[in-house]
């Protein structure tokens, strides 16, 4: 089997089902329009997280501890 024609042949496949869902998505979106919202995705909203100041550092002291018990097993392992 050539593997270009079977490459060719998957694409023009793949094209078909994209105009299909195209065809779907501009009647979703125009139902979507008639009833007066829209179908749209929104992207944004989501409210970015903060972390306190004691939060950090609480983590950063945790990271450090771990560290620290992972540099000594080494150096055991080492000796």
């Amino acid at each position: 089997m050539d593997i270009l024609a079977a490459i060719k042949r998957e694409e023009r496949k793949l094209e078909k089902q994209l105009g299909k869902l195209n065809h779907q998505l501009s009647g979703v979106r125009a139902a979507a329009k008639a009833l007066g919202g829209s179908a749209k995705r929104k992207v944004g909203g989501v409210k970015k997280r903060v972390l306190s100041a004691a939060g950090r550092a609480a983590m950063v002291k945790a990271a450090k501890k771990r560290w620290a018990k992972v540099r000594k097993q080494a150096k055991k392992a080492i000796s």
